[in-house]
């Protein structure tokens, strides 16, 4: 690798509507921003991306690439302090660090295949695959759209965990909520894991009546019953039903994540690396969640956390969720297929394995 510095740091901003209208508890969408980074040293480039604003594209060309260029192409824990600090003023929680995460992960694809090996040789590998649980079941779904969605995961592609959206309109549809729960349960048999996702639509004794009423079709996750701001909500809800209760997929540092593993309010850590500080900042939310007996678990971005999933020892699954499969099978090279309920690397390629399709990203392409 010599002296490489990074010489050039540029992001691109993507738009690619949804196959189909789509909503949660507390929103709906029709379209999903990807802002990528392209970090280049020498011949080398590094491939990262956030799905966020694009705004985020901004924050990378205004404030990061001059704290970036300039330094050793290998070393992204030392561009990722120097970031760290050029967001002081302009807030570092939300968009700056999801700018921030889509560089640093750039920057350790960089590293690795400078180095020519995959990103989790560089990390430390310490699991043979990534566990995967199917995302989408969404709130605008019919009837037939969820139970071909859900039947596709488990009894053709051998997922056996799978999660749906409740708590929609704010969890003002409750019947709705637990129609679509025993639905869930009789396509999925069984035998293969429920979890839901309330996106923060519920009120805390809401949460927990709710709770209480789908534990009969086996539900074993409730993701954000409440919001995830409310830790208190989260550890009365977690205290009074059966399912783990999961949340941390709006954690943009570490010290969100401190608080959360503190109040004991959740049983499984959702980190999202394109969100919370990229593989840098993820392998430190690891260490603090394991020194607190939680597992974590990646949301969404499938296959940004693939490498440094399969370095993580409290690594519980990986999000399989329905937009970005799609959108990074679309866009990307080398990506790979949930082959029986679990994902693998293919260790002869550099990096993460990913290189971007020019040609087919250019038709989505607004910045």
């Amino acid at each position: 690798m010599g002296d490489l510095i990074v010489e050039d740091l540029t992001a691109r901003v993507y738009r690619i509507p949804t196959d189909a209208p789509e909503a949660d508890g507390t929103f709906s969408w029709d379209a999903t921003t990807m802002v990528v980074v392209l970090a280049r040293a020498g011949p080398v480039t590094g491939l990262g991306w956030t799905y966020a604003s694009a705004g985020a594209a901004a924050v990378v060309t205004d404030l990061l690439a001059p704290a970036v260029c300039g330094l050793p192409a290998g070393n992204a824990p030392a561009a990722y302090h120097r970031m760290a600090a050029a967001v002081r003023n302009a807030g570092r929680p939300g968009v700056a660090a999801t700018a921030i995460s889509a560089v640093d992960v750039a920057l350790w694809d960089l590293a690795a295949r400078l180095f020519e090996v995959r990103l989790v040789r560089l990390l430390g590998q310490l699991h043979d695959s990534v566990p995967v649980y199917g995302s989408g079941g969404f709130t605008s779904y019919d009837a037939r759209q969820l139970e071909r969605q859900l039947a596709g995961w488990v009894h053709e592609d051998g997922i056996p965990r799978v999660k749906i959206k409740i708590g929609e309109s704010w969890g003002s549809r409750q019947d709705r909520d637990l129609d679509r729960i025993r639905q869930a349960r009789r396509v999925i048999g069984p035998e293969a894991e429920l979890y839901v996702d309330a996106n923060g639509g519920y009120s805390r004794k809401q949460a927990v009546r709710i709770g209480q009423r789908f534990a009969d079709q086996r539900v074993v996750w409730f993701e954000e019953p409440v919001s995830s701001d409310d830790l208190v909500g989260l550890r009365q809800v977690r205290d009074a039903v059966a399912a783990d209760v999961a949340a941390g997929e709006y954690g943009y540092d570490l010290v969100y994540f401190r608080r959360m593993c503190e109040a004991a309010a959740v049983d499984c850590v959702q980190v999202d690396a394109s969100r919370c500080g990229g593989v840098t900042e993820w392998l430190r939310i690891a260490a603090v969640a394991a020194a607190h007996g939680l597992q974590v678990s990646a949301h969404c971005a499938p296959h940004l956390h693939l490498d440094v999933a399969l370095a993580t020892p409290n690594m519980r699954h990986q999000e399989w969720f329905h937009d970005h499969v799609r959108i990074e099978s679309m866009l990307f090279d080398g990506t790979v297929a949930a082959t029986g309920g679990q994902i693998r690397p293919d260790l002869s390629l550099p990096g993460h394995g990913l290189t971007l399709r020019e040609a087919d990203a250019e038709r989505y392409r607004i910045g």
